[in-house]
């Protein structure tokens, strides 16, 4: 059993080994790593200092329409899994169902009975004994069977075209959401007949895809499917809601703000959505991650830069250790990761954060603070890398890209605007003295090609006792389960303040377990509090969006975003995502919605409570026409109402809990 100092010094000295003076190091690596300031994902801390210290996240992977890359894929998904990696591949490149195979000439059965392969096999993996094994799936908008895989993870159908334990993403191009505005048609293709479009994004993309939609006009391109663009959309987003998969993507952000666009192409996001990096046959792209607890920066109630910057200055330094020290599972990941050399530092504990500043979440000042805390982590960041390119060399591709060019990430949201054709709204004012960085890059350079990206945070924000990532509090009370039992946990913060107004008790914690954390149903607490303490259902999804835009322009990848809506309104779902869009976002995470019913607490008065209770949803949704309505399954319609002997309703995920989504 590792006592949690032997823990933190084994991770300390496992990042230190390479250091010339490897004690000095290894003692600032624990105290950064102790204090809770910064933590290292979860692989490194499994596996720092073993004999197999493969420290990376995630992989991503693009595979190639030749059955023998294919098969490979599968051992590489299995070695990668093995050693705690979550694995997403990109398999836009296999040609549609009934293309002819011109080795045999026969049809092809296409990319699903492939996908379901994939499913299988994460099933019978799990990652270092922790962790099962995960996998993500990405495809592109115009692939010809995007609608079947739109169906992968629905509960109904033929179950050998059914991905249960898969997780699945759009990968999609603006030209679609265009047309999806506009209300136009849309073209499905097989990529064994339009060879070069997985490669091209942007403008690019756009006219050759047009070009191609002329030909299968003129008869020139003979397998293809017109379709209505919003249907099809529409399809995509009852698909989220009802299965929560699969993520909606975008492919054109990714690949236009992408620092690395002189080497490669962009082909998916990662497992948790957070990572943009190249993938090729020869390339699969490696994720190394860490994240500043933003909530141990507040010092006197504000945000402190100086010590945001020591933190950084020692945790970039770490995650560039990695690269080094880390086992390659597969010569793909290898040759990647010490070419680029890239990393992804980023943030948990935001709610902590405001709930210290005492900030809404749903406020104009939560955007604010987003912006501008996000624009000191993104200014030391990229500072320290080039310190490091200044000691240690920079990585190995780094002539011609946008860093070489002096393009940073708030630079680009100009290039995506010019690609697009469309004005995104969002502020490129700044804050601090960014000619100091911009300086010393183009002096000295950069030792990683990409330096941040938000993960989910789930795991390590538990170690830390912070709310993960970027999330606002899912619920103020809920069941913690581990190896030792259920723990009833309590927003600690809504506790301290409603002491201080003298109305924390045994009958207010009641009232709590009965409303399942939410105060906005308990009567005699001020709205103020009621206005603090929100939860994420509470707030509206663009709200979220804003927040997100606002800190995305500093990142030069991308963010774990979830989304969270009330109801059933496809209106609602549609304008969200479409928002999402016009604000810039690569990439979103899950959509969750709330449960239908709430489970009975026995362990309250029935007399003074009454049992089960179903959520008073008129209240907290608007009103939908029936046309708005998604149509789900029967399946999801359906009310379950559990009756067992617990505290409050809601169970979050837990550092044992290998199925948390989260985790993965």
């Amino acid at each position: 059993i590792e006592m949690p100092q032997s823990f933190w010094m084994r991770v300390a000295m496992g990042l230190a080994i390479n250091e010339k003076d490897k004690n000095e190091k290894a003692i600032e690596f624990y105290n950064l790593l102790s204090s809770l300031k910064f933590i290292s994902s979860s692989p490194t801390l499994f596996n720092s200092g073993t004999i197999h210290p493969q420290l990376s996240s995630c992989y991503l992977t693009t595979i190639m329409d030749d059955l023998h890359h294919i098969f490979k894929s599968y051992g590489d998904n299995a070695q990668l899994s093995k050693w705690s990696g979550g694995v997403a591949n990109d398999w836009t490149n296999i040609r549609a169902v009934g293309s002819q195979i011109k080795s045999n000439r026969v049809e092809s059965q296409g990319v699903i009975p492939f996908l379901k392969i994939a499913n299988d096999g994460a099933l019978a993996i799990n990652r270092s004994g922790r962790k099962r094994g995960a996998v993500a799936s990405y495809l592109e908008t115009w692939h010809f069977e995007i609608e079947d895989f739109l169906d992968l993870r629905r509960n109904t159908g033929d179950e050998r075209r059914r991905t249960h334990d898969m997780n699945t993403a759009n990968w999609i191009p603006d030209l679609f959401m265009k047309r999806v505005i506009n209300d136009e048609e849309w073209t499905l293709f097989s990529p064994s007949d339009v060879l070069d479009l997985h490669d091209l994004y942007g403008k690019k993309f756009e006219e050759r895809y047009i070009e191609y939609e002329q030909m299968a006009k003129n008869g020139k391109i003979k397998m293809h499917k017109v379709v209505s663009a919003l249907k099809l959309w529409r399809k995509m987003i009852s698909m989220l809601f009802e299965t929560g998969h699969p993520w909606i993507t975008f492919k054109d952000p990714c690949n236009i703000r992408s620092p690395q666009d002189h080497v490669g192409i962009v082909h998916s996001s990662n497992l948790c959505t957070e990572i943009t990096l190249n993938t090729s046959k020869d390339e699969i792209a490696v994720c190394n991650l860490g994240s500043i607890n933003l909530g141990r920066h507040i010092i006197d109630g504000k945000l402190d830069a100086n010590l945001i910057e020591k933190t950084i200055d020692t945790a970039i330094r770490m995650l560039d250790n990695v690269i080094d020290i880390n086992f390659y599972p597969t010569i793909e990941t290898k040759n990647s990761n010490l070419k680029h050399r890239p990393i992804g530092f980023g943030i948990m504990g935001f709610q902590d954060a405001l709930y210290k500043l005492d900030i809404n979440f749903d406020s104009k000042e939560a955007v604010d603070f987003s912006d501008k805390s996000m624009e000191i982590i993104s200014y030391y960041s990229i500072l320290t890398s080039s310190k490091l390119a200044k000691e240690r060399g920079i990585y190995e591709t780094y002539k011609g890209s946008k860093w070489d060019r002096g393009i940073f990430p708030i630079d680009t949201i100009e290039l995506l605007e010019n690609e697009r054709g469309m004005k995104i709204d969002i502020s490129r004012e700044e804050n601090l003295n960014w000619s100091l960085v911009r300086e010393h890059v183009k002096k000295y350079g950069m030792r990683n090609s990409n330096v941040m990206a938000i993960a989910p945070t789930a795991t390590i924000g538990n170690i830390s006792g912070a709310y993960p990532c970027i999330e606002p509090i899912y619920k103020n009370i809920y069941v913690k389960a581990n190896v030792a039992g259920e723990f009833t946990i309590v927003n600690h913060y809504l506790i301290e303040d409603l002491k201080k107004l003298n109305l924390w008790n045994d009958d207010m914690l009641e009232q709590l377990k009965y409303y399942d954390g939410n105060v906005s149903m308990i009567k005699g607490i001020p709205e103020k509090i009621k206005n603090k303490y929100k939860e994420a259902f509470d707030i509206d999804p663009l709200t979220l969006i804003d927040i997100a835009a606002a800190r995305g322009k500093w990142i030069d990848q991308s963010q774990s975003l979830n989304i969270f809506v009330q109801g059933i309104s496809g209106k609602k779902l549609h304008d969200t995502y479409i928002y999402a869009w016009m604000k810039g976002l690569k990439t979103t995470y899950y959509l969750r919605s709330m449960a239908a019913t709430q489970i009975e607490k026995s362990t309250l008065d029935a007399g003074k409570y009454g049992f089960t209770q179903k959520r008073d949803i008129k209240k907290n949704e608007e009103k939908v026409n029936e046309e708005d309505k998604l149509k789900i399954s029967p399946i999801v319609e359906k009310e379950v109402v559990e009756k067992i002997e617990i505290k409050p309703a809601i169970k979050l995920c837990s550092i044992d809990d290998p199925d948390c989504e989260s985790c993965q």
